[in-house]
């Protein structure tokens, strides 16, 4: 069965679209149940068709969904997903959706810009939604974008745990790519046992897409090992120009450390060829073969993702996942 029932008649069913479908299948064993049967497929023009082998009805649904290229795909098939759970009268729905689509476009940079992830965000409510479940989002403010509960899950304990086995403690620093990303380094150096801070001043043109220069690092970095983090990991330039920079500024070494690995050509060829040692990532989103390499390390994200859903449907806390409260 594809059912956990708890608390009576309460049940917890989980539903997984086609993108990922691995990172499903560990989420639902995390879970010790199975995923919902699902009929899914295209139509000879792109039309997507999806239907609930078993019934729905009266359930906590949760909806999982990664967003790899092509992400529009991925992203319509879990909105009808959504919508069919709702037709077949499910009492809630969940979005799991691990990797946010259209994170990036967060905010206006310029004038007559969307603002993408807000519309997402309207597309999921209007699809019959009634909470979001996400890992670390590009900024913090888009869970005030969807109208409903957001749970924000965070990988840094995943990462932060697995990288201080690597490295020396008492030779680490922790490396922002940017001056936006300052805070969450901050909750790495507390994670990694107060290690120092250092960021790398950058600039973009706003007007070509992926392109960032790396210019200068200010901090303390020389002779020591650098973890540089960020979010997510698009077509490798930024980030593997960061390592340059911080390799020229005297780094005995770098780790780069990051939540979703986009991974669009040319990053794993540009990512072996950066210099940095590791590059640990998690299973947010699918890396096929091609885009793996010698230095990449994966670690998963469904047993976190499994114990969020375990909170949210016995009504617990989310937030005592990463503070240790109740």
């Amino acid at each position: 069965m594809s059912e956990i029932t708890a608390h009576g008649e309460k049940k917890l069913v989980l539903a997984a679209g086609r993108a990922h479908p691995e990172l499903a299948e560990q989420i639902a064993k995390d879970l010790g149940t199975e995923l919902l049967p699902i009929n899914a497929y295209d139509f000879a023009n792109g039309e997507i068709y999806v239907r609930a082998a078993e019934s729905v009805r009266g359930t906590d649904a949760f909806v999982i969904q990664a967003h790899p290229a092509p992400l529009n795909n991925w992203l319509m098939e879990q909105l009808i997903m959504i919508d069919s759970l709702k037709r077949a009268s499910a009492k809630r729905i969940t979005v799991v959706s691990p990797f946010y689509p259209y994170a990036r476009q967060d905010k206006k940079g310029r004038g007559r810009e969307p603002i993408s992830a807000r519309l997402v965000a309207d597309l999921y409510k209007t699809a019959g939604a009634n909470r979001l479940m996400s890992v670390d989002l590009h900024t913090a403010q888009i869970q005030g974008f969807f109208d409903g509960p957001v749970d924000h899950l965070m990988a840094i304990p995943l990462l932060a745990d697995y990288i201080r086995t690597r490295v020396d403690a008492d030779n680490i620093t922790v490396v922002s790519p940017d001056t936006g990303r300052v805070r969450v380094a901050e909750q790495w150096a507390e994670r990694l046992g107060g290690a120092p801070l250092a960021f790398v001043h950058k600039s973009r043109d706003l007007t070509v897409p992926n392109k960032a220069v790396s210019k200068q690092v200010v901090g303390q970095i020389e002779g020591r090992t650098c973890v540089l983090i960020d979010d997510m990991i698009d077509t490798g330039g930024t980030i593997a120009g960061a390592v340059q920079v911080l390799k020229s500024a005297g780094a005995k070494d770098v780790i780069i450390a990051a939540t979703h690995a986009v991974f669009s050509d040319p990053a794993a060829r540009t990512l072996s060829e950066s210099g940095a040692r590791e590059v640990v990532v998690t299973n947010t989103l699918p890396i096929p073969a091609e885009k793996r390499f010698p230095q990449l390390t994966v670690l998963s994200i469904a047993p976190l993702i499994a114990r969020a859903i375990r909170e949210v449907f016995d009504d617990g806390s989310v937030t005592s996942l990463f503070d240790g409260a109740s």
